[in-house]
C-alpha cells in the first residue's frame, strides 16, 4: 500500500468505524484485516457515506489485498 500503509486506524474512516461495532476502533489493524473486513461486511457499508479518503482505502486496499477485486 503506497497511501495508507500497512496499519489502518478504523477510527479514521466511518464505515470501518462501524465494522469494528466490537473492537476499539482507535486500535491500528493490519491493512489485510481491514480489506478482509470491508469484502466480508459489504452488505453493511452505506456506500453514500463513504468519504472520499475512505473510498480511496478501499480502492488501495482492493488492488493490494483482493489484486483488484473486492468479491462481494
Amino acid at each position: 500500500m503506497t497511501h495508507f500503509g500497512n496499519q489502518i486506524v478504523p477510527a479514521e474512516f466511518p464505515e470501518l468505524k462501524m465494522l469494528v461495532w466490537n473492537r476499539d476502533p482507535a486500535h491500528p489493524i493490519a491493512a489485510a484485516d481491514a480489506f478482509a473486513l470491508y469484502e466480508r461486511n459489504w452488505r453493511f457499508v452505506d456506500r453514500e457515506n463513504l468519504t472520499p479518503r475512505e473510498t480511496l482505502l478501499i480502492k488501495e486496499l482492493t488492488e493490494e489485498y483482493g489484486h483488484g477485486l473486492m468479491l462481494v
